[in-house]
């Protein structure tokens, strides 16, 4: 079996649990059938084991490097990263009129997954190039898609996304670079940009760098940002490369996990004029930019998930071939060692990596079939329910498998003990390159306020009451079949008690206590997640029962597998978010209240 997804997982996700099959049954998909799906997904899969996963480890030992003028990095990234754009995976879901395969979003993520699983260093890269061929496909303008979206579909040019500066992280009303009207088509861009991943690079002709930028009178706050297009090099008129753009690099950030993706400072205009070109008006820099970050944060959700995943296989490997003590029964020191799987701690920690990457896979996959579905949805209503769904889904499916399946990575290494702890095994790196996930694309903390003071009330609570009707058609065929009765009990319970705590919180806002009903937003999100995992593992649980009864051989213990995970995070993990969801009901106010000088 491979060490980075399981496939019979990633089938039984796509096919069986989500249907994926029955997108070629529309107009945008009529050109496939499941086998192409496969085809797509196994090459990738051969690709990230025999192009990516061998540097991995050579690559986070041997970051990159900036001599002052040019970045340098091992060789196998260039090579990787040529055959990932030869294999056509960069226009994996990109229209096919722009020069990309047209595959639905869910199989691009899932084939993209035993990439980032390989070496999420070197899948950056790629990362930022599908999430700016998204949103220049989306709003740039012709001129712009011939310029800068066709070479980024055909992995000739890479993309950046440039939000953050030095002192304002994620407060983006606080940014100041800055662009200014010209006569031209363009608009001169000055200012300084910090940690942007794949800033700078000789890894393709171009760098396509997506700017915020304040245009002055504007306004004040998020109002005034407006998008620019800002390449490293300017493009002549012919297509050609012109000379560069003035976009220079400051230092490189040296960071904890992530070594092999450059991340950096940038000056904008430092060294002279320094070109930008408005993405759609003035002025809704921040629209455009949340629409490229809404699916980054997905991406990143997935990016969490496959870390955890593939450490959970790592483990469960050395789980089954570590020898190493008895049976607490065993008195006898004269018989056999057994297995570490046969003792029953090192058997929860992997039963709390299943659930988490099992869980998260399922989670973040079904998200982008809900982009797939609004891709060929003409029923306007059904259209509004699946945005409204996926709205409320985001913050979770970015955070939660963010903070558990780095989780899952901690015991992963627990599991291996001192080898887990030493470089000889790449569970540390798989750890260390985790902890990036719930920082970027929105701190958890800032998608719990998120989710908190915006997704569960908007619109009159519509997001929150379609999520709801999904938990009760669940819990309706829960309640039809006898085996899943204690989890189905344990899910209506604990919807009960969201429902409640979620109806104390968002009054207390509504009469101004916005401070005292957000001040433990990150909590909700922890056990809002618990409850969206703990729906997904039911959804997961039913297609198992079902397809258990005809089931033979290995795929009889591939569905009670699933059932007994399920099982298991209803027994352990729904308790804990119960717990958290009354202590949220009493509207705490311990944190808000505590002072500065108690520290």
């Amino acid at each position: 079996m491979s060490l980075l997804l399981n496939s019979r997982d990633v089938e039984f996700i796509l096919y069986e649990l989500l249907g994926t099959e029955d997108l070629v049954s529309s107009d945008r998909f009529s050109d496939y059938d499941v086998a192409t799906f496969n085809a797509v997904i196994e090459a990738a899969k051969t690709l990230a084991e025999e192009k990516f996963a061998p540097f991995a480890a050579k690559l986070d030992a041997n970051e990159p490097t900036f001599d002052g003028k040019t970045v340098h990095m091992i060789s196998e990234v260039q090579e990787a990263l040529d055959a990932y754009v030869d294999g056509g995976f960069m226009g994996m879901a990109a229209d096919s009129k722009y020069g990309g395969m047209q595959l639905p979003w869910v199989v691009s993520q899932a084939a993209g997954a035993y990439v980032a699983a390989a070496d999420v260093s070197a899948n950056a890269y790629p990362f930022l190039t599908h999430a700016a061929i998204n949103l220049l496909a989306m709003f740039a303008s012709d001129e712009q898609k011939e310029k800068y979206l066709l070479p980024l579909v055909a992995g000739r040019f890479f993309g950046s996304m440039c939000l953050s500066e030095p002192q304002a992280g994620s407060s983006l009303s606080d940014i100041k670079v800055k662009a200014e009207k010209t006569d031209n088509d363009f608009y001169t861009i000055s200012g300084t940009k910090m940690w942007i991943s794949a800033g700078e690079h000789e890894l393709s002709e171009n760098i396509v760098h997506l700017v915020l930028a304040k245009i002055p009178g504007g306004g004040s706050g998020v109002h005034g940002i407006s998008l620019f297009i800002v390449p490293k090099y300017r493009i002549n008129d012919d297509g050609s490369l012109g000379e560069r753009n003035n976009v220079d690099l400051a230092g490189l950030n040296h960071k904890m996990g992530f070594r092999g993706t450059t991340n950096t400072v940038l000056n904008f205009g430092e060294s002279g004029e320094c070109r930008g070109f408005l993405v759609g008006e003035e002025h809704r820099g921040l629209f455009y930019m949340f629409y490229m970050m809404n699916e980054a944060r997905i991406g990143v959700g997935m990016t969490a998930t496959v870390l955890g995943y593939t450490g959970y296989l790592h483990s469960l490997q050395y789980a089954r071939d570590r020898l190493q003590g008895r049976s607490i029964a065993q008195k006898d020191a004269s018989t056999p060692q057994v297995p570490i799987i046969e003792h029953a701690d090192i058997k929860r920690l992997l039963l709390l990596q299943k659930v988490a990457a099992e869980g998260s896979l399922a989670l973040v996959l079904y998200c982008a079939r809900i982009l797939d579905s609004l891709s060929v949805c003409e029923d306007k209503s059904e259209r509004g329910r699946l945005e409204l769904l996926l709205d409320i889904l985001t913050p979770i499916a970015k955070s939660w498998p963010s903070e558990f399946c780095l989780e899952a990575n901690k015991h992963a290494i627990q599991i291996l003990g001192g080898y887990g702890y030493t470089r000889d095994f790449p569970l540390e790196r798989f750890y260390r390159d985790n902890r990036l996930n719930p920082i970027h694309e929105g701190t958890h903390g800032i998608q719990g306020l998120d989710l908190l003071a915006r997704k569960v009330s908007m619109r009159q609570g519509a997001a929150m009451d379609i999520l709801l009707s999904e938990y009760e058609e669940v819990i309706e065929r829960g309640h039809q079949q006898s085996e899943l009765s204690e989890p189905i009990l344990a899910f209506e319970q604990a919807v009960g008690e969201l429902r409640d705590t979620t109806h104390v919180l968002v009054r207390e806002m509504q009469v101004g206590k916005v401070a005292e009903s957000t001040a433990n937003a990150g909590v909700y999100l922890d056990a809002f997640g618990h409850l969206v995992i703990g729906w997904i593992w039911l959804k997961q649980a039913l297609v198992a029962l079902e397809a258990s009864s005809s089931a033979v051989g290995e795929d009889t213990e591939f569905y009670e597998g699933k059932i007994n995970a399920c099982n298991f995070f209803f027994r352990y993990e729904i308790p804990k978010a119960v717990t958290q969801l009354q202590l949220l009901k009493q509207v705490d106010t311990t944190c808000l209240d505590t002072k500065n000088s108690w520290f």
